[in-house]
């Protein structure tokens, strides 16, 4: 076992004060009021670029920042956006997404602050997202229900936004619906000829509010052909993918649609490597159109996936925020195509 010594501990700095805004509007030769305007972005009253300019470049030097709680006061609710962490892995594709989404809402003036909830469901993380006291709430997945959406509403908040499969009384709502990518995928399989269609299930717990519209999707594709569907459930590992690759010609199947392009790489080189020929002996098929599939050799084919943007998700927000009596909104905002390539 080793030790690490202990280091003498450095002397401390003499206390500074916390500087204010009087601090800074002495600094920048304006008045309190106009530090006021300036760093907390008002657009009521015109101030001119090299007064902003001085402001920021005072309270710069100074290390002051606004208090949050201060301007909560006054403007009779926080600024905060709670974005509770998915309680699901998420691919590349949803991650540009949040971020996108996140930088939207600064532009806006808003504080997003993602909070974990491992261990949380539903209605009981509700409750304890409106500790913090937040003036919107954005819900990724499904569980929250409308007792969840009234504790929350209760505490402060202005908006409680979903992005699901469902609406939730008293909730906007951005429904997601995942049939139309599996459907999509089982369309083109079809018209490509296969006929004895794979269609990979991650054993991922959480992934099944995906996983299963997008099986239903495949077989509402396939009604009223002579195509089959096998359900593959499949873990995300390397020899899970060897075993599943080592039994495919006794499965018979001469196509697969791998629930998402991660899945599919991570088949289709298992596949390779047993010698079975893509898209030869099998096509493949993923979703999400990552970069990285069009780097494969055969390049894979894909469902692109178009989520709204975050921009128009952020104004979604500022509004339900202004007008918080306003009728709750419901919007479609998942749409699906064929990426056709090599592996199909």
């Amino acid at each position: 076992m080793v030790q690490i010594p202990k280091q003498p501990a450095p002397p401390s700095p003499a206390q500074r004060p916390v500087p204010t805004s009087a601090d800074v509007a002495r600094l920048a030769g304006v008045s309190r009021a106009t530090v006021s305007y300036v760093l907390n972005n008002t657009s009521a009253v015109r101030i001119s670029e090299p007064t902003r300019r001085r402001v920021h470049e005072a309270a710069k030097e100074l290390g002051y920042v606004p208090h949050a709680a201060a301007r909560s006061l006054r403007a009779g609710h926080s600024r905060m956006v709670l974005m509770p962490a998915p309680s699901v892995p998420v691919g590349p594709l949803y991650s540009q997404f949040f971020n996108e989404l996140q930088w939207a809402l600064s532009r806006l003036d808003y504080t997003v602050v993602q909070y974990g909830s491992v261990g949380l469901h539903g209605d009981e993380a509700a409750r304890v997202w409106a500790e913090l006291r937040p003036v919107a709430v954005l819900v990724p997945g499904s569980g929250l229900g409308p007792q969840g959406v009234a504790v929350l509403k209760r505490s402060g908040a202005r908006a409680v936004v979903t992005l699901g499969p469902e609406c939730v009384e008293g909730a906007h709502a951005l429904l997601m619906d995942h049939d139309r990518v599996g459907h999509c995928a089982g369309a083109h399989l079809v018209a490509r000829g296969r006929r004895r269609i794979g269609v990979v299930v991650p054993e991922e717990a959480g992934l099944e509010i995906f996983s299963q519209p997008r099986l239903e999707g495949v077989r509402r594709a396939l009604h009223g052909t002579d195509a089959s569907v096998t359900e593959l459930p499949l873990a995300y590992e390397e020899v899970a993918a060897a075993r599943l690759a080592a039994r495919w010609r006794s499965l018979g199947l001469d196509a697969v649609f791998a629930y998402n392009d991660e899945y599919a790489m991570l088949l289709m080189c298992a596949l390779q490597d047993e010698g079975i020929g893509i898209p030869d002996e099998t096509a493949v098929i993923g979703a999400d159109d990552l970069m990285l599939g069009r780097l494969l050799r055969p390049r894979l084919s894909t469902v692109h996936i178009e989520l709204p943007s975050g921009r128009d998700l952020a104004e979604l927000v500022d509004r339900a925020v202004r007008e918080p009596g306003a009728t709750p909104e419901t919007h479609e905002v998942l749409g699906a195509r064929i990426v056709h390539r090599d592996s199909s």
